[in-house]
Formats: C-alpha cells, structure tokens, sequence
C-alpha cells in the first residue's frame, strides 16, 4: 500500500514536468513538418538509447540506495542487473516504441511502424542498460538522472511518431499527439524508476524511504 500510494503521489508530482516535455514535443514536431523519415529515425535511435542508459541508471541506483544502502560489496550485483535491465529495457520499450505506435495506428499514420530497439540494435541497447547499472553501482544517484529521462524519453517517442507522420496534421490530431506523449512518459516512466525497484526492496526498507526521487546526499 505504501508502495502504492508514493507511486500516485510521484504521478502528481510529476504530472506539470511531463506536460512540459509534451508541450515541448509538439513544438518540435510542429517545426520540423516534412523531416525525412531517415532523419526522425536517427534522432530515435540516438534518444531512445540515451532514455535506456538514464532509466537504467535510476532504476538500478534506487534498488540499490534502499536495499543495500552504501555497502557496495553487500549489493548482489545480478539482482542489480536484472532490476535495471528489465525496468528500463522492458518500460523503455513501453514508452518509447509501444504507447508511440498505438498512438500511430489510432491517428492513422501512413508509416506507422513499430520500432523496438533492444532488438533492431540489440548491440547498442543491451550494453548502454549494462553502463547504466555499472553507474549506479559506483554512483547511485537519481534525481538529475531522472530529470534527464522524463524529458528525453519525451522526446524519443515524439520522433517515433515524427516517423510515421507523412501529412499534415490538424489541431485535434496534434491535441491526440500530446495526450500519448504525456500518457507515454507519465506512467511508464515513474514506473520504472520508483515503482519497479521498490517492488524487489524489503518491507522494513521500504518503511524509510520518504520521498525516493527527491533528495540527494
């Protein structure tokens, strides 16, 4: 219950910075009408890495702030690395790939086309989450990190989108464009980064946690 109600406390929270980001989307996606398609698909494929090295970075340096505190040698590093690499890789892929492409589909997108990068570039994906987690091994901080990952992830599924758009878009399709933008950054991202790890953080850690994402040492 704890758990439950830090997570709808944390949606709050982050509710007016991820409208931010979302009305920042918008504006780029309004600036760059006609971007080709090979373009967009460069920007994705810089920013969803980037989303997954920060996610894995929170969701790791959270496990680890709560359930081993600052004894490194005490922290079980496979249990780190399965907490980072499925909560950013699995809801990375949620928020940038997925969400994104519902939205394309609904919206009638002539290029709607799902992207998932942990398997189009596997190669690139599967090593920046392993970074992530090494960093926070070393460096478990969350709250710039984090910060970073709400507003790149933002902008990672705008250029999926960019890359199915293909005609002009009226008012209410750029009114539906911002509704995924937030809905795909909102849920998934406070999923995996607060959610996630204190799913696997015992119950007497937990109790301490206060606000996980708002202070740094």
């Amino acid at each position: 219950m704890r758990v439950k109600n830090r997570f709808l406390r944390e949606l709050e929270r982050h509710a007016p910075f991820t409208a931010f980001g979302a009305v920042t989307g918008i504006a780029i996606m309004a600036a760059s009408y006609n971007m080709p398609q090979k373009i967009a698909f460069r920007l994705f494929y810089t920013l969803h890495p980037l989303h997954v090295l920060l996610s894995a970075l929170v969701t790791a340096a959270m496990y680890k702030n709560y359930k081993c505190g600052d004894d490194k040698h005490g922290c079980n590093i496979f249990e780190l690395l399965a907490v980072g690499f499925v909560g950013s890789i699995g809801i990375a892929t949620l928020s940038d790939c997925i969400i994104p492409y519902i939205g394309e589909k609904l919206l009638h997108m002539p290029h709607a086309e799902l992207h998932t990068g942990f398997i189009e570039m596997w190669w690139l994906i599967l090593p920046l989450a392993a970074i992530g987690v090494g960093i926070a091994y070393f460096w478990p901080r969350t709250k710039i990190p984090h910060a970073g990952h709400v507003l790149i992830s933002t902008w990672a599924s705008l250029f999926h989108m960019i890359m199915a758009e293909g005609k002009p878009l009226g008012l209410l399709a750029y009114a539906a464009v911002f509704a995924f933008l937030f809905i795909a950054v909102w849920v998934p991202c406070c999923m995996s980064d607060i959610v996630f790890p204190l799913l696997f953080v015992g119950k007497g850690d937990e109790d301490e946690l206060g606000c996980p994402l708002c202070h740094e040492e």
